[in-house]
């Protein structure tokens, strides 16, 4: 795909987003992106935001050094994995039965060039029906977009087909004009249809619910008629019960890295999410929804990965019995 993703200067950027969005809702979205820029503490769902304290960064460096830990997780880092997950439901369309799903999640795209060169190799030859995206392509949580926007640009030339994506709490409203050039469809708390052999299934992404708080779940499923087999993508999972109770069959999500530094047996030491440990990482099911977490493919604020690789995930939708 031929995509200059930094063509367009801040008022083309601002100009695109009206049209994408109208003037209010940009104005209000750009507004509330800026009064959260950079914070540490308060908004959001937690109350302290690591990935904004820039001290942190160092001060987790000099912790893993210190236990000689530093070098391995660095080496782990860059092993991103490709996982397979396999959904079996009563409720989904037969002509789904076998429908491939590549999820990638948290790249962090300007933070670990090896990953995502390792994730690159990883890609090709894979065999699916579309691509979503549950977010965080940034590395920082402010400031310069534009080498995310040229890493985007690298994976969608090896990605086939439909690409659907959702923001996380990393990125920044300024990205979609340039996402969607190249061919991504951002899902702003919006639905698609996907259809095959006449039978459908719907497609629904938020904004991000843990930082800005955007997600708007009413209004992305409003139009779904009940009983119809959807897909929730959000970029986190702390929005659990909220799907469930909007009669979601899948949800798909990120952000917790499976606590990216966890003791053996994948036991995470910390997660930036307010959720059951059990949500934090993989497949899981809540109240009869299936689920699933990636621990994502790049790292946040220090580049390295302990009893934790990275991975990408194929789901394979089935019928149950089948």
């Amino acid at each position: 795909m031929n995509v200059q993703p930094g063509a367009l200067d801040e008022d083309g950027v601002l100009e695109a987003l009206s049209q994408r969005l109208g003037k209010l809702h940009a104005r209000q979205r750009l507004g509330i992106e800026q009064d959260h820029e950079a914070r540490v503490f308060g908004h959001g769902i937690n109350f302290f935001h690591p990935e904004n304290f820039y001290s942190a960064h160092a001060l987790v460096e000099i912790g893993l050094k210190a236990t000689g830990l530093y070098w391995r997780g660095r080496k782990n880092a860059k092993n991103v994995q490709l996982r397979h997950n396999t959904f079996a439901s009563r409720t989904l369309p037969s002509a789904f039965n076998g429908y491939t799903i590549l999820h990638l999640s948290d790249l962090h795209i300007d933070t670990n060039a090896e990953a995502m060169a390792r994730m690159t190799d990883l890609l090709a030859g894979l065999q699916y029906d579309i691509v979503v995206m549950t977010g965080d392509y940034r590395g920082r949580t402010f400031g310069t977009y534009r080498d995310t926007l040229d890493g985007l640009a690298r994976i969608r030339d090896k990605l086939k087909g439909e690409a659907y994506a959702v923001l996380g709490n990393h990125d920044t409203i300024r990205m979609v004009p340039g996402m969607e050039a190249m061919g991504f469809r951002l899902l702003l708390n919006e639905a698609v249809e996907l259809v095959r052999a006449s039978q459908r299934l719907h497609l629904v992404g938020v904004e991000d619910a843990h930082y800005f708080r955007l997600d708007n779940i009413e209004k992305a499923a409003a139009h779904i008629p009940e009983g119809e087999f959807s897909i929730l993508l959000s970029h986190t999972p702390e929005l659990y019960r909220q799907a469930v109770h909007a009669a979601f069959d899948i949800m798909l999500c990120g952000h917790t890295h499976g606590g990216q530094i966890c003791l053996p047996g994948a036991v995470p030491v910390t997660l930036d999410a307010v959720l059951p440990r059990m949500l934090a990482a993989g497949a899981w099911e809540y109240r009869g929804m299936l689920g699933y977490t990636s621990v994502g493919a790049g790292t946040s604020i220090v580049p390295v990965r302990i009893n934790c690789l990275p991975e990408i995930t194929l789901h394979t939708l089935r019928c149950s019995g089948v």
